[in-house]
């Protein structure tokens, strides 16, 4: 729990940040009018994956109802993160050459205003769902195929999640809460989604080994066990 609520706030206040990588190639999509020549989102994603990983593993040995517990906890976390950064914006600023530039501080935190919301938004709805994937196609499977149930519960709802949090954060959040930035054209937004949610797709393939890791450490360590498909509810 403690990593999942260090990881959703840290993808909090990096996801401001845009990054670009480029392919060397391009591709169109029939609903694009411009090629894909590069994979764009934010640096939030460096850390929100792991999210999803952390409630897998809760799911795994302690059910539905532990890992929504995770969920539920870490939101009301971010909460409150949100809480102290608009007290932080609010303070009045001491303008001296030591202290940081108001306009800098305001257009970091502000957009990241605009961020926490979005994510924090788009991790309940997101890890909501891999949760209950995760049950459903562990009673499908009798139990067996843990690398199905974690890598398809995964794919399947970081897909919701990049929509959500691209949408909300860059064009939604800034049209009514604007913070020295433009909003995202929705073309853009569609982009920068689904080019998104190639590389988190690529990054839960990669993650899926953490899984066997983490129910090595889990069993040999704690002695666990998984439980039980058919006490899945």
């Amino acid at each position: 729990m403690a990593i999942s609520i260090a990881c959703l706030i840290m993808a909090d206040l990096l996801g401001v940040k845009l990054f670009r990588i480029p392919l060397g190639f391009s591709f169109t999509l029939p609903w694009l009018s411009t090629p894909i020549d590069a994979i764009q989102h934010t640096c939030g994603m460096l850390t929100f994956p792991l999210t999803f990983l952390i409630t897998d593993l809760a799911n795994e040995y302690y059910g539905k109802k532990a890992a929504r517990r995770i969920v539920y906890i870490s939101f009301a976390m971010g909460g409150i993160s949100f809480v102290a950064m608009n007290v932080a914006l609010a303070m009045p600023h001491w303008n001296v050459g030591f202290n940081i530039d108001a306009k800098s501080f305001i257009d970091v935190f502000g957009n990241s205003r605009v961020m926490f919301v979005a994510s924090l938004a788009a991790y309940l709805i997101g890890n909501l769902a891999d949760v209950y994937m995760f049950g459903f196609i562990k009673r499908r499977t009798g139990g067996k195929l843990i690398w199905l149930r974690a890598t398809g519960s995964t794919v399947i709802s970081q897909f919701v999640d990049s929509f959500v949090v691209t949408y909300i954060a860059f064009n939604l959040g800034r049209k009514y809460f604007p913070a020295g930035t433009d909003p995202m054209p929705f073309m853009e937004v569609i982009k920068t989604a689904g080019t998104g949610y190639t590389l988190k797709f690529v990054i839960a393939l990669g993650i899926t080994p953490l899984i066997y890791l983490g129910r090595f450490l889990i069993e040999k360590q704690l002695g666990l066990k998984p439980i039980s498909s058919s006490s899945i509810t």
